[in-house]
């Protein structure tokens, strides 16, 4: 019998060892997870879990009795401490020993900081905690404008509190969406009483709020850091396994060892449709890139090839991206901007290389299709309502 070892019990990680038992593997599954909880999915904590709209069980993956009922050994609450290649085997934080057949790796990501006594949201706990502190506070900054803080932000003006944003890129968003779409969230938020202030970061966080790089002081009662996430790859880099910006993949999701595979927020995979290596955080990676290293592990033929995809909720904008504006030249829109009913499409040279459809439901298929035939459109084309 063979052993399979998941080393990150995430969403990638869950969904690996369900699809192989799906794939119908009776050999032995062992996930480890450093949390204490049973593996669980991250947008709700920044979203309808933050908001107290959601009950925590239906945050969790499955249910508590589907990993004893599958035979998955689920581990919570220790950490692999090294992997030993060579041995194919893993050490774990209770000093115990694990061999594995074939191992993956999903530990994740895990937020950058900043000095001081700001709040990060990655875990369950980090949720539950600020939703705590926004029912008590009058008065919130949120340091850096992506989309962890854009959600939180929309969450704490929710909860009655005044926000203040602090972004030194020009707009919200600059790096993923671009000036134009950035300036888009900067005005939802201005439009929600958010003070929305770039071009400036935090120098200094202290108790009662934040020195900007400028030298103004703001207060507040709580300062929320949203500046980002570091993928978890120390153990394959001191393992020897190679690394860039993530662990790095083949389209199998195969490391640079034959029996070690990575998935989710941890892995720089190399992409069919793209013809580079991309790294991608967002939720949709790890529910599919899971599964897809589970099938690569079982030894099926695997190419994966998923459009990047993300969603994201704020006051009552509801909106889904596919694709990468890495290169884009031009931006054009179908719909109403104003409106916040609309749907974007990032180009370059003429090709649809991303979109963002923005309270506007049922294209994503539509625009995933535009990005994967690689065809040179016509931009009114693109623009027109009659489609």
């Amino acid at each position: 019998m063979a052993t399979y070892v998941i080393v990150g019990a995430g969403l990638a990680g869950a969904k690996a060892a369900q699809t192989l038992r799906e794939e119908g593997s009776d050999d032995e599954i062992v996930l480890i997870g450093a949390e204490s909880e049973r593996p669980y999915e991250r947008p709700p904590l920044s979203k309808e879990y933050l908001q107290g709209k959601s009950e925590r069980e239906k945050i969790f993956v499955h249910g508590a009795g589907w990993y004893a009922d599958n035979g998955v050994d689920l581990r919570t609450g220790l950490r692999v401490t090294r992997l030993e290649l060579d041995q194919h085997a893993v050490r774990l934080s209770d000093g115990s020993r694990q061999p594995y057949h074939k191992l993956l790796i999903a530990t994740g990501a895990r937020p950058r900081r900043l000095p001081g006594p700001g709040l990060c949201l990655r875990t369950v706990e980090d949720s539950e905690a600020l939703k705590a502190r926004l029912a008590g506070a009058e008065r919130v900054i949120v340091v850096g404008a992506g989309w962890i803080g854009l959600e939180t932000a929309a969450a704490a003006r929710k909860a009655g509190c005044e926000v203040t944003i602090v972004e030194p890129d020009p707009t919200p968003l600059y790096r993923p969406l671009g000036p134009e779409l950035g300036e888009v969230f900067a005005g939802l938020h201005r439009r929600n009483g958010v003070d929305v202030r770039t071009g400036t970061g935090a120098a200094e966080i202290t108790e009662t709020g934040v020195r900007l790089s400028s030298g103004e002081r703001l207060t507040a009662d709580l300062v929320i850091v949203g500046i980002g996430a570091e993928p978890e790859v120390g153990l394959a880099r001191d393992a020897g396994l190679e690394v860039g910006s993530g662990i790095l993949t083949d389209a199998a999701l195969r490391t640079s060892h034959p029996d070690v595979f990575a998935a989710g927020d941890v892995a720089e995979s190399f992409h069919p449709l793209y013809g580079r290596r991309i790294r991608v955080e967002h939720w949709a990676n790890a529910l599919n890139g899971g599964p897809a290293a589970a099938r690569s592990m079982l030894g099926q033929e695997v190419s994966y090839d998923r459009v990047p995809y993300f969603y994201t909720d704020q006051y009552d904008l509801g909106m889904e991206f596919s694709g990468d504006i890495q290169g884009y030249d031009e931006v054009v829109y179908r719909g109403s901007v104003p409106d916040l009913e609309f749907v974007a499409y990032w180009l370059r040279e003429g090709k649809v290389v991303a979109g963002m459809n923005v309270n506007v439901w049922d294209v994503v298929s539509e625009i995933q299709q535009l990005i994967r035939s690689g065809v040179t459109v016509d931009p009114k084309e693109l623009t027109s309502d009659r489609r």
